[in-house]
């Protein structure tokens, strides 16, 4: 079994209140969760309107697989206009580690 995690910290664009950045990112989450069947959500930065970390986990039968969904992931996070992704970390474990 194969756990992974990516963590984006991207800038949000007109951003003036912690609503207009909620009114972004959960919509965000909420597809990570339907399009890719992974586990997503805020994970820092609540405090800040203009910047948000962003997290999404998948458990695969085998790496490539793994690979696969967290590659997908972070190119549909960096195509978004709304966002500017600044970085993107990315960590992979195996059942037997």
């Amino acid at each position: 079994m194969w756990i992974g995690w990516i963590e984006f910290d991207v800038l949000l664009g007109d951003v003036h209140s912690l609503k207009e950045k909620r009114s972004l990112v959960r919509p965000l989450v909420a597809e990570l969760k339907r399009r890719f069947e992974v586990s997503a959500a805020e994970t820092g930065l609540q405090d800040q309107h203009r910047r948000a970390l962003v997290g999404a986990a998948v458990v695969a039968p085998d790496h490539a697989h793994l690979q696969e969904v967290l590659d997908a992931v972070e190119r549909f996070v960096a195509a978004r206009p709304e966002f500017e992704l600044l970085s993107a970390r990315q960590r992979e474990l195996h059942s037997e580690d």
